[in-house]
């Protein structure tokens, strides 16, 4: 069965076209002019289809915690989000004991063959740069401790986030040798620690400005932080939460300028709360509020996490002068080739991902391998 998208706005990794998408048995097949033969068509009016968003970090959605929720629970905080457009995200554990982690991976075991795997955030990192996790949970990494689980549950992670300054390499290798990526966030790590993880492997920046480490001085030198050492490394890649509150726009801008939006990719950060009607609770321990569209520490000194969704994101770039072109890019086609997917993109061989939404990113419809979900 060959089914033809029908579209006067097809956004393509470098431009807007009009034309004609074929898809068959899940893959994009033909994009182009030609009339070929088809069974059905999809006409798009004036919308635009669009590659499937691509979330690299999310919390859950709808009121479920991906580290607390049953699989089943899993999958409808995935449809709350999939509504948004994000089409493939990796469920995002925070800062726990191993043995809690490993409890959360079984409840979600089911599901998690829907996605790439589970990103661990944590509980490897700086007590400095602790942000909303909590801080009962954080330690440094235990040789012993990780090899353990990594021969159990390795299989089921995706990518883990720590803190480079507690690792003397040995962490990160053993992420390499796993196939997990490593990520370096909630650090205090000044260049030679992130020097160090570069040689061993790191190649990717958790949310970027949030927890990370900039310049700072010891007896009067300058040393540089993750930031820096993010802009020197130019295969470093690295996350950002766009959801109009963590960032300004200059950052935004200034970020694409320096990394070129393949070296960059927008994520939710979306706790559970994300869709839901809470207003105030604790989430891992730490207390919260919503307000200003944003979650905060009840004492306003930080924010504790986001309650966004992918279009917003997309929205939030092109509000702060970005093209629609390049704003997709970053939450579809950057984060699919960290992960090493074949999707992301509208081209021939890749995973008929798609969403068809608005001037204003306002989903209409969305498409896994081909089917409508919705």
């Amino acid at each position: 069965m060959i089914t033809r998208f029908k579209c006067k706005k097809i956004i393509l990794p470098d431009t807007v076209a009009s034309g004609y998408v074929y898809i068959s048995n899940g893959r994009i097949r033909f994009i182009g002019n030609e009339e070929l033969p088809y069974n059905t068509e999809v006409d798009c009016g004036e919308n635009y289809l669009s590659p499937g968003f691509i979330d690299l970090h999310v919390h859950g959605g709808a009121g479920y915690d991906f580290g607390s929720c049953s699989a089943e629970e899993a999958q409808l905080a995935a449809a709350y989000h999939l509504s948004h457009g994000t089409t493939t995200l990796l469920p995002t554990l925070a800062a726990a004991p191993l043995p809690t982690l490993a409890k959360s991976i079984e409840r979600l075991r089911p599901w998690l063959d829907t996605t790439p795997g589970v990103h661990l955030e944590g509980p490897y990192f700086s007590k400095k740069q602790c942000g909303a996790q909590n801080t009962d949970f954080i330690t440094a990494p235990n040789p012993k401790e990780y090899q353990d689980f990594l021969q159990v549950y390795g299989a089921h992670i995706c990518r883990w986030s720590y803190a480079p300054e507690l690792d003397d390499g040995s962490f990160c290798k053993a992420l390499i040798s796993n196939e997990i990526i490593p990520s370096a966030g909630h650090s205090d790590a000044v260049g030679s620690d992130i020097d160090l993880a570069y040689r061993c492997g790191l190649r990717l920046i958790t949310h970027l400005y949030s927890c990370t480490s900039t310049i700072t001085r010891l007896n009067g030198y300058r040393r540089i932080g993750i930031i820096e050492s993010a802009f020197l490394h130019d295969d470093i890649s690295v996350e950002l939460i766009a959801d109009g509150a963590h960032l300004p726009d200059q950052l935004l801008q200034m970020t694409l300028k320096i990394k070129g939006r393949e070296h960059i990719a927008l994520i939710t950060d979306a706790l559970s709360v994300t869709g839901s009607s809470d207003k105030t609770g604790i989430l891992n321990g730490t207390p919260y509020i919503i307000e200003d569209n944003v979650c905060k520490l009840p004492d306003r000194s930080a924010f504790a996490g986001s309650i966004a969704t992918a279009d917003r994101l997309v929205r939030n770039c092109m509000n702060a002068g970005i093209s629609l072109v390049d704003s997709v890019y970053m939450m579809s086609t950057t984060p699919a080739a960290l992960l090493n997917l074949h999707k992301g993109r509208i081209a021939p061989g890749m995973d008929a991902d798609l969403l068809i939404f608005d001037s204003d990113i306002r989903i209409k419809a969305v498409y896994l391998k081909g089917q409508k979900e919705m």
